[in-house]
């Protein structure tokens, strides 16, 4: 019998008080899910906003399949490798892998750590001077 895997990306956000702050990273869930038709993507957050990522993983295992594999993907929307990322997210990551047997998780660097990314923001930040400025 095939073994039945499902796709996930999670987009993993810190989170704030103001519900305002997460229109960004709702876009960027959008973009990205119009991207990939195929893979489920959400977005979680560390801490004040909801869904938090442990949450989240619980709602997809909750859905899938007797015998299924839930395969995620990981993604830190921080613009740098801080405290939150470089030892909350992993001690998060760990405590999960080892409650959840069907599910294969990982990690990847942090947005704003890869060298396109910043490419992408140097590029905007060249182009602002020339830029219309905000009402």
């Amino acid at each position: 019998m095939e073994t039945h895997v499902k796709q996930a990306l999670i987009l993993f956000a810190h989170g704030a008080r103001a519900a305002s702050w997460a229109a960004p990273f709702e876009r960027l869930r959008d973009l990205t899910q119009a991207r990939m038709p195929a893979t489920g993507v959400h977005l979680a957050f560390l801490e004040l906003m909801t869904p938090r990522l442990p949450e989240l993983l619980e709602t997809l295992l909750a859905e899938l399949p007797a015998g299924a594999i839930l395969n995620v993907t990981v993604v830190p929307v921080f613009l740098g490798q801080g405290g939150h990322v470089l030892r909350d997210l992993p001690l998060l990551v760990e405590e999960l892998r080892q409650r959840h047997p069907a599910l294969r998780l990982k990690v990847v660097e942090a947005v704003g750590e890869n060298a396109s990314v910043l490419a992408a923001i140097a590029d905007y930040c060249v182009a602002a001077p020339g830029s219309s400025p905000l009402p």
